[in-house]
């Protein structure tokens, strides 16, 4: 009986050990999409000077908007639930993707810039978790990745 309790220990530790490592793997390849897009957001925010970062939420499927979508399909990033945060800054999200845009006045919110400020652009990625049963339990769609662009004029903003 002492030999049966045993293997039946070992076996738990075994599966125990197993989930644990796959949670983690899991887990580090979908920071590793969510940093890359919020990478490449960054760039082509940057490339095209924020020009059309307000028409996200209604995208046609051309530039900017349509050039993250590409990049998100390509890299096989999609979050369904991206919420902005209620921070108190104008957020323009992508819900299809998964990702939100905010403009930012330097050193200020986006209530305060006006035509001649400095600007920057705030990105947030979420990170994927679909574990059905550990989400009910843990609530594990907290984790985001930020970043910001460099400043830029907001006069080329349109």
């Amino acid at each position: 009986m002492r030999d049966a309790y045993g293997g039946i220990v070992n076996i738990a530790i075994v599966v125990v050990f197993l989930v644990l490592v796959s949670g983690y793997l899991a887990f580090n390849v979908n920071y590793t999409k969510a940093f890359r897009l919020k990478n490449k957001i960054i760039s082509l925010l940057e490339e095209y000077e924020g020009a059309g970062y307000e028409n996200i939420p209604g995208c046609n499927g051309s530039g900017l908007c349509g050039d993250i979508r590409n990049y998100a399909s390509q890299i096989g990033y999609n979050v369904n639930s991206m919420n902005a945060p209620d921070d108190g800054n104008s957020w323009v999200c992508d819900k299809s993707v998964g990702y939100c845009v905010a403009l930012m006045g330097k050193g200020n919110n986006s209530d305060a810039v006006n035509e001649s400020s400095d600007v920057y652009f705030t990105v947030i990625t979420q990170i994927n978790i679909n574990i059905p049963i550990i989400n009910n339990i843990m609530g594990l769609r907290i984790f985001q990745v930020s970043g910001s662009t460099k400043t830029m004029k907001k006069v080329n903003l349109t």
